[in-house]
């Protein structure tokens, strides 16, 4: 039962939280947080676009 507790939480945030509040969520936060989590994401997603259409030799 515990294992579906932070699966709930995350159903509730999505569902809860629009785009709009969550970017005002970061940002009110300070500026420079809201740069370094904006930049981590985006190096997360092309890490990932790069690993899936990659090389394949």
């Amino acid at each position: 039962m515990n294992k579906y507790i932070p699966l709930a939480f995350i159903a509730l945030a999505c569902t809860t939280l629009s785009s709009c509040e969550l970017v005002e969520g970061i940002f009110k936060a300070g500026v420079w947080t809201g740069i370094i989590v904006v930049v981590v994401v985006l190096a997360l997603i092309i890490w990932l676009i790069s690993k899936i259409f990659g090389n394949k030799d």
